[in-house]
């Protein structure tokens, strides 16, 4: 297990002095040197670096001068200014133009080092800051759209019941049903919306870094740990800690989350104590957690700890009313995202949309939209922007059936045959003859009686 170093610039016009920092702070850091502040401006667009240490007496570009270069292009960088005597002038100098501390060359190298970690644990927190006020922006958007549907209306009534109380709940369903946008309105309907929601995603975690993700670490607890690092669970402290595809956390970590929910403690990864908090668990999965159990891969104990409120969240093609107050809702985010002006989505579209299967559920309907709106210019929506699988999904048998479930099903394929088919060449019925090797007049034949004719133009005006 490691974590990146920071990486620190040192710019000084003296050889001997930037060696020294150097040999200082390699052990710790990732260092680069440079003499100049000219040479300096150009590793700054080429590399990613974190931290400053910085001559304020370079020639050419002065020191103050690249101080406010970086202050004002490269914000989260943190500078520390050096120079050969502790001038108070320089110092006062240095912390109005926006510099994180003053040091004089001859700084002691483990005072140094400890500036630099401290600088280091400012930027962490800074970003933090961005990382946290961008989430808040971006909740906004994130929205669970309450349809018409009961099973839709039936979830709400549980959140509503729940919401402000302190229980653990635990949502199931398919990916893309929005599981995560049902957790973020659980918290903004708790008691103190305005505290932390901290989402973690177990499965996009490298195995190798979940437990410090999750617990945190305590500084030198394992190769790369240069500093203390909080984990989730101390980070959602006073708020809600959102456990998405929780079936897939593994079973020594199943053991620490459970003593984490009964005893609202946890111990970082390194640490000798304990350390008390208090948050409220929701977790998602996908994974059907009671077949996980009788398997042994899923701890008993805690799944009957973490199944307190059970929300089943339905696939969208068991309450396809809400498929257009979904689809209308993306059309509008993304109407304003691209610069479109799509007014809306023609009834026979909706109806297609409305009888589709939905495999991804309603992230792919967010995505269908998204790419539909990105690629047209059009006033509506037609059937004519969809893809051929939504064509396809309005051949299952309507009203009335064969006595035959042998001829229903050679009639459906047929009818996709014939349509993949036609897509292949271009919609043009003669050489689709020609590549399936039957006469034109069969093919016609064919295309009347599936009615595949009436549907291919539709589709691309056959």
């Amino acid at each position: 297990m490691s974590l990146k170093p920071k990486t620190v610039l040192i710019v000084d016009d003296d050889e001997r002095r930037r060696d020294s920092f150097a040999s200082a702070l390699k052990r710790e850091f990732r260092v680069l040197r440079v003499g100049t502040g000219e040479a300096a401006l150009t590793l700054l667009t080429k590399d990613a670096v974190d931290l400053v240490l910085l001559d304020a007496r370079l020639p050419g570009i002065s020191g103050f001068e690249l101080l406010q270069i970086v202050r004002e292009n490269f914000p989260l960088i943190e500078v520390i200014v050096t120079s050969p005597d502790a001038d108070i002038d320089t110092a006062v100098q240095a912390t109005k133009c926006g510099a994180y501390h003053y040091v004089p060359n001859d700084v002691p190298p483990e005072q140094l080092r400890g500036l630099l970690r401290h600088a280091g644990e400012q930027q962490d927190l800074n970003r933090q800051v961005l990382a946290l006020s961008a989430q808040v922006a971006d909740d906004g958007s994130r929205e669970f759209i309450v349809g018409p549907s009961r099973l839709t209306r039936d979830v709400i009534d549980v959140v509503h019941r729940v919401a402000k109380l302190p229980a653990t709940v635990l949502i199931l369903g398919e990916s893309g049903t929005g599981k995560e946008l049902l957790a973020r309105l659980i918290h903004r309907k708790s008691e103190n919306p305005d505290a932390p929601f901290i989402a973690v995603n177990l499965a996009a975690i490298p195995r190798e870094l979940l437990e410090s993700t999750l617990f945190g670490h305590e500084k030198g607890a394992f190769t790369g740990a240069i500093r203390q690092q909080l984990g989730k669970f101390e980070l959602a402290a006073g708020g809600t800690l959102f456990l998405d595809e929780i079936g897939d956390l593994r079973l020594d970590l199943q053991a620490k989350l459970l003593r984490a929910i009964q005893e609202d403690e946890i111990e970082r990864v390194g640490g000798q104590k304990p350390i008390k908090t208090s948050f409220r668990l929701i977790a998602a999965t996908n994974v059907d957690l009671e077949k996980a159990v009788k398997e042994s891969k899923f701890r008993e104990d805690l799944y009957y700890r973490i199944n307190v409120v059970p929300i089943k969240m339905p696939p969208l093609r068991e309450r396809a009313e809400d498929i257009p107050q979904l689809a209308e809702f993306f059309l509008r985010r993304y109407n304003t995202r691209f610069r479109k002006r799509i007014a809306g989505i023609t009834e026979p579209t909706m109806a297609m949309l409305k009888k589709y299967w939905w495999p991804g559920n309603i992230r792919e309907l967010e995505n269908l939209i998204e790419r539909i709106v990105a690629m047209n210019d059009k006033e509506y929506i037609g059937e004519e922007d969809l893809p051929l699988e939504f064509h396809f999904a309005q051949l299952e048998p309507r009203g009335q059936r064969s006595d035959s479930l042998f001829e229903d099903a050679t009639n459906t394929f047929e009818r996709n045959f014939i349509l993949r088919a036609l897509e292949k060449c271009g919609w043009n019925v003669t050489a689709t003859s020609d590549y399936l090797g039957v006469p034109l007049s069969t093919l016609k034949w064919k295309m009347d009686k599936l009615e595949v004719r009436q549907l291919a133009r539709r589709i691309r005006g056959v």
